[in-house]
């Protein structure tokens, strides 16, 4: 008998009670295509080539990491362009990190607020309101005016929100309570030393490298013969067993890829009720350190973080982190130029001019304008149900299964752990064992 490997008992020891929701295909006897070389796909390719099946990764873009990325040349430390903290300690990105030695601590910075036009370290009314069971399936700046909070405190409720990847307008306080019930890899916040695409890149990508085809942007699967037909569109075709799409949630709400024969029309649906936003991150580097480790509360960027908290390198580097409308707007500014402008305004007002003084450098990361990635991760939206990734995350046919963040059912979606865990997930249903 076959021994599993290392990695593909860990994951099932790791996996969440929920493992049990996606049945198993019949066994698998032919080729794999994984459609996504972010942490999802790469993890589900590795889990498939250990356990000794024909796999082959077809990546839109000319490198891997989906929504992952490093940034190398503009600091004296390596920066994480997209994903960078790391959830929990208990999660499958933990033991990764661990096993390759990866250096990474506890997040503790500090955290103020940008409160009528003042930095301030508390706030007049607990914004704490948001958790418990019970809650309405209303927005969480609908919920907080419920609560008795004015309008001084939209921007902090942004903030709060775009944490989520949301706007606050759009974000479920019932479905986000529920879903994080299911959440098991801890409550710490962990930052690295070096990046968390390192992480990936090192006990992952490097390992599936050979199995993946650049600039490979499908357009259509067939799935309505003995095989299924995937298409690119550059007309490259290519057949296999099965087929796992792992591209995030927001190419799926735009039929970016064509089925034959169509998604079932509840799939569909399930599809469009999971939300995912506009999100943007902006690195500004100043020659000195004027400002606070976080602020919460600009109407620009609702949430600021020192990059150098962590890492040991010199170089003064402040996160611009927006999500939601706040990323929509600066999108609409319409160069990178602009951002930066908008940006260096909103902190010269709370620092007294100290922004503009000091200021060196700035990188755009602009997520929403990425054709492939479309946005930040997906978020538990106003009038989904507690059926919704489920539904979204069902294999139809036993040809075509779907894999990422936003189909993760262990509470994970939005983080490296849930692409990780939804990755593994669906490799082993449709393996069949």
């Amino acid at each position: 008998m076959r021994s599993i490997p290392f990695l593909l008992l860990l994951s099932i020891l790791l996996i969440s009670c929920k493992k049990d929701e996606i049945d198993a295909g019949e066994p698998l006897t032919g080729k794999v295509i994984v459609i996504g070389a972010g942490a999802s796909g790469l993890y589900a390719a590795l889990t498939l080539q250990d356990a000794g099946k024909d796999v082959t990764i077809l990546e839109a873009q000319d490198h891997f990491g989906g929504r992952m990325g490093e940034l190398n040349d503009f600091a004296d430390y390596p920066l994480d362009l997209g994903a960078q903290w790391l959830h929990g300690k208990q999660s499958l990105a933990a033991f990764f990190a661990n096993s390759g030695q990866h250096p990474f601590s506890e997040d503790q910075s500090t955290l103020k607020y940008w409160f009528k036009n003042e930095i301030t370290a508390s706030l007049p009314k607990d914004i704490d309101i948001f958790e418990g069971k019970y809650k309405p399936d209303i927005s969480f700046w609908d919920y907080a005016q419920k609560e008795g909070l004015s309008a001084d405190y939209r921007n902090i409720i942004e903030g709060i929100a775009g944490d989520q990847g949301a706007a606050a307008t759009r974000l479920s306080v019932k479905y986000n309570n529920k879903e994080e019930e299911d959440w098991t890899a801890g409550d710490e916040d962990y930052k690295f030393a070096q990046t968390f695409f390192e992480v990936i890149k090192k006990e992952i990508a490097e390992k599936v490298a050979d199995k993946i085809k650049y600039n490979s942007v499908v357009k259509s699967i067939d799935y309505s013969g003995d095989q299924v037909k995937v298409t690119t569109t550059q007309d490259s075709i290519y057949y296999c067993q099965k087929v796992l799409v792992t591209v995030p949630i927001k190419v799926l709400q735009d039929c970016d890829i064509t089925f034959t024969p169509a998604l079932p029309s509840k799939q569909t649906k399930a599809f469009n009720k999971i939300g995912m936003d506009a999100g943007m991150k902006v690195f500004l580097k100043f020659s000195s350190k004027f400002y606070d480790a976080n602020i919460l509360g600009g109407s620009t960027c609702a949430a600021y973080a020192d990059e150098s908290e962590g890492k040991s390198g010199n170089d003064h580097v402040l996160l611009a982190f927006a999500m939601g409308t706040q990323a929509e707007n600066l999108t609409a500014l319409g160069s990178d130029g602009a951002v930066i402008s908008s940006l260096l305004l909103e902190l010269d007002e709370m620092y007294n001019g100290a922004a503009s003084a000091s200021f060196l450098d700035a990188h755009v990361q602009n997520w929403t304008t990425n054709p492939f990635i479309k946005g930040a991760y997906s978020y538990s939206k106003v009038g989904m149900d507690k059926n919704t990734r489920w539904e979204a995350a069902q294999p139809v046919n036993d040809k075509v299964y779907f894999a990422g963040e936003a189909m993760c059912l262990s509470g994970h979606h939005q983080t490296v752990q849930g692409a990780l865990e939804s990755g593994f997930q669906q490799a082993v249903a449709l393996m069949g064992e």
